[in-house]
């Protein structure tokens, strides 16, 4: 074989070394490790790869990090290195020393665009740090329904203007510190019931309905933002047959002839079941890519999977499936994304370490809480985190206490077999002390909700707290990440 050209897996046509490095480009890869890059990866990332995702499983801490990336642009320069970082329970940085703010539902309830922006930069200035180049965030999807099992707390709300003006801030100030950011996930995610990780997910609403969520994603293109995300949602009144990520009519006529964005759209992740189930990760990226997807994301660690799309995508450019022009402008796209940000900025100014804590501290709401709640017995109810998306191991306990040390408390985290025998506890754990029971999405969580209603049917004077968005409690949160739960607390106990 010629230096100067591949042959795709089973195939007895090369590839030009051009076409074949253009293909890499459209591909961005998750990997297993933290402390080398593994051999597979490294041919990916010579042969043109355009992007690898980090994950929790890749962080140990701030150097081990940076140490990754420099490794990694040390195999090729361009390479952009991103990493889903929307803030809230959102992340995987919290090993790295991650800046704590609140979710984006959060910064919507208090609605100070500058402090959105301060919460902004302070992401964005961390990442550079790390020698990350791109975040997937900021969420510009609008929570309309209150059965949503994936969006809610990472939207800014429902309201299209209000979401519209923070994505703007967060944008702005993401771009001033020299990171990509990516709005998500376009059309819109808000008006589904299903996690699109765990299966295909429909909205069924007429298209002047779904007016309202495209206006978010035109703010995004009009601030600038340089890279758009895919939703796996299919949207009848759009195209009845396929999801957005594999729909000409979305990203092609929607996306970039009305709204005019000309900047890189990657997909969400293929193995995602809304995919994977019903086409196949392999199946998926070609098909996102002939649909006008620049950039497809296979997060997975296992880059067997990489290949696989990687060599589907070679296969169909040999046999003329997939044209070489829509390749070649998808990776012209990459190729300018990648000169914009590919290199983190050598000066990296501080920032704000405080803004994350006044914007939750001003997000809690309140209504007939008394003055002080000392002394409690805290029964912390919430769901195990999503795999794909929390960092995890936040409690509300632990955040009271630091304001309380005399509270006690029980966190649960998922269904128990007794629960009879779990109220018998608490209710003997905690005597004559005041009980607070906190849930979060108890709506979504029955589980929640029966206990919390055993628990104030025993007690009549528990105090209710919501950490998710609001279900009747005495106070809301409007997110579980550290600094919501720690702004919550002070408001509890009056600290």
């Amino acid at each position: 074989m010629s230096l100067f050209e591949y042959a795709p897996l089973g195939s007895t046509t090369a590839l030009p070394v051009d076409l074949d490095e253009a293909a890499h480009r459209c591909l961005v890869a998750g990997f297993d490790g933290a402390a080398s890059v593994p051999d597979t990866l490294k041919e990916l990332v010579d042969r043109g790869l355009g992007g690898v995702i980090l994950f929790t499983r890749n962080v140990r801490d701030a150097g081990q990090v940076r140490r990754l990336t420099d490794e990694l642009r040390a195999i090729r320069p361009d390479l952009l290195v991103a990493i889903d970082n929307e803030g809230g329970g959102i992340g995987h940085l919290v090993a790295a020393g991650a800046p704590e703010v609140p979710g984006s539902y959060a910064l919507g309830v208090v609605d100070d665009p500058n402090l959105t922006a301060r919460c902004a930069d302070a992401l964005a200035g961390h990442l550079a740090t790390l020698g990350i180049s791109a975040s997937y965030a900021p969420v510009a999807d609008l929570q309309h329904r209150p059965d949503n099992p994936i969006v809610r707390t990472r939207s800014f709300g429902a309201d299209p203007e209000l979401a519209a003006r923070h994505l703007r801030a967060w944008i702005t100030a993401t771009e001033a510190r020299g990171i990509a950011s990516c709005a998500k996930h376009f059309p819109g995610h808000g008006g589904t019931v299903t996690d699109s990780h765990l299966g295909m997910a429909v909205d069924p609403r007429t298209y002047d309905q779904l007016l309202d969520d495209l206006e978010p994603f035109r703010a995004a293109v009009a601030a600038g933002v340089p890279m758009l995300m895919s939703a796996h949602v299919v949207f009848p009144a759009l195209d009845p047959n396929r999801p957005a990520t594999l729909s000409r009519r979305v990203l092609g006529d929607l996306l970039r002839h009305d709204l005019g964005f000309d900047g890189v759209l990657v997909t969400d992740a293929l193995e995602m079941k809304a995919i994977a189930d019903q086409y196949g990760e392999a199946a998926g990226a070609r098909i996102a890519l002939a649909a006008g997807a620049d950039q497809v994301i296979v997060a997975v660690a296992d880059l067997d999977v990489t290949l696989a799309c990687r060599d589907a995508v070679l296969d169909a450019l040999r046999t003329g499936v997939l044209a070489r022009e829509r390749i070649e402008e998808a990776a012209g796209r990459v190729q300018r994304l990648a000169e914009r940000y590919a290199t983190p900025p050598a000066d990296i100014a501080d920032w704000d370490a405080e803004a994350g804590l006044a914007a939750a501290r001003r997000a809690v709401r309140s209504r007939g809480v008394p003055p002080a709640v000392r002394g409690a017995h805290v029964v912390d109810l919430f769901p195990p985190p999503h795999p794909a998306l929390n960092w995890g191991g936040e409690d509300l306990l632990t955040e009271v206490r630091a304001v309380d040390p005399t509270a006690t408390g029980t966190a649960v985290t998922g269904e128990c077999t007794d629960p009879d025998a779990l109220v018998e506890g608490i209710v003997a754990r905690c005597g004559s002390a005041p009980l607070v029971v906190a849930t979060c999405d108890a709506g979504l969580h029955p589980w929640q909700a029966r206990l919390r209603a055993t628990l104030s049917a025993r007690r009549a004077d528990t105090v209710l707290v919501d950490t998710g968005l609001p279900e009747g409690g005495a106070l809301c949160s409007y997110g579980r990440g550290r600094v919501n739960l720690r702004a919550v607390a002070e408001a509890l106990t009056g600290a």
